[in-house]
């Protein structure tokens, strides 16, 4: 089965989240991903480009958000980008107990826990992150 690949760009506005998890249902359709890999790609996208608008962008912002996913039917890649100040969600301690964490903030726990590898680089005035998610 040859990889099928779509990329697409949304403003960094939560009314778009509906339109990016649009993209995301029919690039699962067109893979033909089970609703438990689809609803967690959704999940970990959803992370993403919330915490860009709310934390990157200090709310709804025109600056672009690039998603590009792949599926070879063994796993979903994921390269997610944005024009935010650099941030690695990655860098940080992933050993901290979750009575230090303030309520609300498990997301980036939650896309580390959902992928079976991943990748940060600031690149070109762009956050890039690289998200395998293994398939069930």
């Amino acid at each position: 089965m040859p990889a099928l690949s779509k990329t697409t760009m949304f403003p960094a506005r939560l009314d778009r989240l509906r339109a990016l998890r649009a993209f995301l249902d029919a690039f699962c359709a067109s893979a033909g991903l089970p609703n438990d890999d689809c609803s967690r790609l959704n999940l970990v996208v959803e992370e993403l480009f919330t915490n860009t608008v709310r934390h990157g962008h200090k709310g709804d912002s025109d600056s672009p958000v690039w998603v590009s996913v792949s599926c070879d039917g063994k796993r979903v890649d994921l390269s997610y980008e944005d024009s935010a100040p650099p941030f690695n969600p990655y860098g940080q301690t992933a050993d901290l107990t979750l009575r230090m964490r303030k309520p609300g903030g498990l997301g980036l726990l939650l896309t580390r826990k959902l992928a079976a590898s991943r990748d940060y680089a600031y690149l070109y005035g762009r956050n890039r992150i690289r998200l395998a998610l293994t398939l069930d």
